[in-house]
């Protein structure tokens, strides 16, 4: 099933009307789609360079318009938001964040998490679901929503116009641990600059 959806994706991405499809497939992904639009942004790149920044966009707003549709599903649909956790197997993870955040601990934990969620291979879904779950504040949602996907599309959508199918199949092979260490570099430096600012250092 995912091979299929996967090369469906890819012939959307060659469609003339290929701008609509990436809005659809990156809002879709966002709550419940298996496919990530990474899969639509770097063919697309390829094929139109001068349009990258246009590409990048359509697939971070949309995708950040399907994270807060994914948040109202978790926030009143629980039901149908546990059957999609679940399907991740995530329904443990979820119930302990739940936990963290009702002795009052967990804020910044989750912050680090959302972020990787939308900036990794983590299935991002399963976080923007949660943060509904947990009733996590909506506009730091949609902020770091913003920073996560918009920074990962933008490398994509760049490198992909700039490179060619040399950096779409260096990441094809690559890609996941890339974004997830940066991933965690960037969430250990902001880290570092919370604390010096909380110690006055």
């Amino acid at each position: 099933m995912f091979t299929q959806l996967y090369n469906k994706c890819l012939k959307l991405a060659a469609h003339k009307n290929s701008n609509y499809f990436l809005g659809i497939v990156s809002f879709l992904e966002s709550s419940f789609f298996p496919i990530p639009p990474d899969v639509m942004i770097a063919p697309m790149a390829i094929a139109k360079k001068k349009d990258f920044l246009r590409i990048f966009l359509i697939a971070t707003i949309f995708s950040v318009l399907g994270g807060i549709f994914g948040y109202v599903l978790g926030a009143f649909f629980f039901d149908f938001a546990m059957t999609i956790v679940e399907f991740y197997n995530y329904q443990e993870k979820v119930n302990n964040i739940k936990n963290a955040l009702a002795e009052g601990s967990g804020f910044y934990t989750w912050l680090a998490i959302l972020f990787l969620a939308g900036f990794t291979p983590l299935p991002y879904k399963v976080f923007t679901i949660t943060s509904g779950l947990i009733g996590f504040n909506l506009i730091v949602f949609i902020f770091i929503s913003l920073i996560s996907r918009g920074l990962r599309f933008f490398i994509v959508s760049y490198l992909s116009a700039k490179f060619g199918d040399a950096f779409t199949d260096y990441m094809n092979k690559h890609g996941q641990k890339w974004f997830t260490i940066i991933g965690i570099i960037i969430v250990i430096i902001g880290a570092i600059i919370y604390l010096l600012k909380k110690f006055h250092v």
